[in-house]
């Protein structure tokens, strides 16, 4: 995982850019996973412990914070954490960090209600062994009858056409100008059908007269739907359920698991 953590890492200073309004998203995408945690839970937010165990620089983790939830965030890069401590001082969320990853969650005290791995963070694990490796850990961190949530790519709908490069997004606001964009390299030789590709991440913004590239580079197994339910159910969890986009309005698949 040392390259994936190099990714983030570098992506860190940038992460936010990627947006239109990040701050916004994270109010966005906190009320919608709000709404679907809590057709589990009856309990007041601040009687729930939850854990993002790929939190980045915060995205989900100090959104459901904000409103009321007990957060403890941890993720693989040190520098994403350290500026999710940042945003979080600047948002004004109470919540608490670590560095962890979510293959070891064992080295992170106490056990929660609900554990959250959103923006298609397990797919950087490229085989079932350390899928099934990090589920056990969640499954561990998790207390009788807590609820795992995750989101992933499309992968069921991406397979079909396995593109080669996200479209250019283009923003202009008080950040600056900038193009925001992903090219996709899928592997042809892939004799255990585990569906890799390499992922550049480029974020093209003007300084001035003059327009700079930065790109990063990370790796991921496109992993479908019926795969991630089948390792979810071999690890023990029950009653998995798909929420797609255009029924909760978020921006992945969301499954959610029940540990009984």
């Amino acid at each position: 995982m040392d390259s994936v953590r190099k990714f983030y890492d570098d992506l860190s200073g940038d992460y936010d850019l990627i947006f239109e309004d990040w701050d916004a998203s994270i109010r966005r995408q906190s009320n919608i996973l709000n709404k679907l945690i809590r057709n589990y839970f009856n309990q007041p937010f601040r009687e729930l412990k939850l854990l993002d165990c790929s939190c980045g620089i915060g995205t989900q983790a100090i959104g459901l914070a904000l409103l009321g939830y007990d957060v403890h965030a941890t993720d693989l890069s040190p520098s994403a954490i350290s500026r999710a401590k940042k945003e979080a001082y600047r948002l004004g969320a109470n919540l608490t960090f670590g560095v962890a990853d979510f293959r070891l969650l064992k080295e992170v005290s106490g056990k929660f209600n609900v554990l959250i791995s959103c923006d298609n963070s397990l797919p950087h694990l490229l085989n079932d062994d350390d899928l099934n490796k990090a589920l056990r850990n969640i499954w561990d961190k998790l207390e009788s009858g807590g609820l795992f949530l995750a989101s992933i790519r499309d992968y069921d709908q991406l397979l079909k056409e396995k593109p080669r490069a996200t479209i250019p997004v283009a923003y202009d606001d008080h950040k600056g100008k900038r193009l925001v964009f992903q090219v996709w390299d899928w592997e042809k030789d892939n004799n255990n059908n585990n569906n890799i590709y390499t992922l550049e991440h480029f974020i093209v913004k003007k300084y001035g007269d003059e327009w700079r590239t930065s790109s990063r580079l990370t790796t991921y197994r496109a992993i479908l739907r019926c795969e991630l339910s089948r390792l979810l159910s071999e690890t023990g969890f029950t009653d998995m359920l798909w929420y797609l986009p255009e029924e909760t309005g978020y921006y992945q698949p969301i499954i959610t698991g029940r540990k009984i």
